[in-house]
């Protein structure tokens, strides 16, 4: 902490910042944590972020001004770089530019050399940006591979640089199996060093998540669940070990939502407005879509909801298995996502099949998106693994009740029907197999039948307090504890 200000300086790494840049999770946070500190303890904190100034962001064009140019050299190779500045609900947001950002090339391009120069070469421009802007910060946050080797280069090439001295690291994990393997090629370029900790498995000591790890003096994980799921074989990576071992560093705070951009009273995609006192006025989204997608227009038969990335890990095929063994019951199944080329055949396949009753929109549309967060009873989230997932909670806002797997946030975040019906908010259920959701959404069917039990479920639902200012306080406990 300063001792001019009396606030302590953070900067927030990230590769996504909604609204400039979003692919995942990581976009909605880091578009949503840095402001809710901000917001809500301005008197403590002075939190900027940084993130590369990507393709999408230019085409977005947001207002920002530049501040200017600089240069350094890493290895044999002189890195140059632009830095502009704009906003994200007040947060300061720096816009790094290097040759390896600006290819007009996507957020992540899949191929791993480009992508490791791309946030290789990131990580060290972040911490030269800082020398450039001549801002001392107390905390360096990162989020994730991508600025990972920042919190490694503090600990070893700037370990005896004066400027960086008393700089604490904090490191996200969103997603584990994501570790920026590939980008050796980049690093030994960039001339970056192993980790030496003794502790990481051969292969991770040139790795940039697990370099970032040993680096970090804190890391956090975005739910409670998932810090836990992270410390065994299952979902360790290869990591759990290390993990286990080094568990008093690694702690987990449960993502929240905007609620006012998540708010169905005001959502300007939704047909018909509506609160948790007036459930009526929901029912219309639903006719009003059974409509538009050519189904039976009946309030009584339950509408499954999915929005998703058409993956495995989100547990999507066990959807396309349960749903042919349930035809006899009646429900009617709108899906959204995209992602696997062989997973958006089958979800084609299965509305071709079944027009009347099964409709699958093969894109991500965030209007959509929200029609069906607002006009589904039930959504969908199978998933094999959910670090936090924020599906559940933007469908428990508008009233549609999570079915989903008792993994990661999901846990965290969803009460579940079988434990208490009184307090339920959703169902979740441990066994990741087609049967395991079969036997869930029959459950989920039989109690829909029930209206003034369903009414009860979303009503605790919509009341569910999943605000960023909750977490945002425990975020700012972590950075005061270091």
């Amino acid at each position: 902490m300063t001792e001019e200000t009396g606030k302590i300086k953070v900067l927030f790494a990230t590769a996504e910042a909604a609204p400039f840049a979003k692919v995942g999770g990581l976009g909605d946070v880091g578009g949503a944590l840095p402001p809710s500190l901000l917001q809500n303890f301005s008197d403590e904190i002075d939190i900027r972020t940084i993130m590369p100034f990507h393709a999408v962001v230019k085409s977005k064009n947001p207002p920002r001004k530049k501040i200017g140019d600089f240069s350094f050299q890493a290895n044999d190779q002189q890195l140059d770089c632009e830095l502009f500045i704009s906003d994200i609900d007040g947060v300061p947001v720096y816009l790094l530019d290097n040759a390896y950002i600006n290819h007009d090339s996507p957020v992540y391009h899949g191929d791993w050399q480009l992508d490791g120069m791309k946030y290789a070469s990131f990580s060290l421009a972040l911490l030269e940006a800082l020398r450039y802007l001549n801002w001392k910060i107390d905390i360096l946050h990162a989020n994730d591979w991508h600025t990972a080797l920042a919190v490694h280069a503090l600990a070893t090439t700037y370990k005896n640089d004066p400027f960086f001295s008393g700089v604490k690291t904090v490191l996200s994990i969103h997603n584990l199996p994501y570790n920026g393997w590939g980008s050796q090629e980049a690093m030994n370029r960039l001339g970056f060093t192993a980790s030496q900790d003794p502790d990481l498995p051969d292969w991770a000591k040139y790795t940039p998540l697990p370099m970032g790890i040993a680096a970090a003096l804190k890391v956090m994980t975005v739910s409670p669940g998932y810090s836990q799921e992270i410390l065994t074989p299952e979902y360790g990576c290869g990591m759990e070990n290390y993990l286990q071992k080094h568990s008093d560093k690694v702690m987990g705070i449960l993502n929240g939502i905007d609620e006012d951009r998540w708010n169905p009273a005001e959502d300007e995609a939704i047909s018909h407005h509506f609160t948790v006192d007036d459930l009526a006025s929901r029912v219309q989204n639903k006719l009003d879509l059974q409509k538009a997608l050519g189904f039976e227009v009946d309030q009584n038969i339950p509408l499954l909801t999915i929005v998703t990335r058409l993956s495995d890990q989100k547990g999507v095929p066990s959807i396309f298995d349960a749903l042919p063994q349930l035809l006899d019951r009646s429900w009617q199944f709108a899906l959204l996502g995209s992602g696997s080329s062989e997973l958006e055949a089958r979800a084609r396949t299965l509305a071709e099949t079944h027009p009347d009753r099964i409709a699958c929109f093969i894109k991500y549309d965030d209007v959509i998106s929200r029609v069906l967060y607002a006009s589904g009873d039930i959504f969908l989230m199978p998933s094999l693994y959910e670090p936090c997932g924020l599906s559940q909670m933007f469908a428990m806002r508008y009233g549609n009740l999570p079915l989903a797997t008792a993994t990661g946030g999901l846990i965290d975040s969803i009460r579940d029907y079988s434990a208490d019906p009184q307090t339920a908010t959703g169902f979740l259920y441990d066994e990741k197999t087609t049967a395991g959701l079969l036997r869930s959404l029959n459950l989920a069917l039989d109690v829909y039948e029930d209206q003034d039990a369903w009414q009860l479920m979303q009503k605790n639902a919509m009341t569910t307090d999943f605000c960023w200012k909750t977490s945002a306080l425990k975020y700012l406990d972590v950075y005061k504890s270091l």
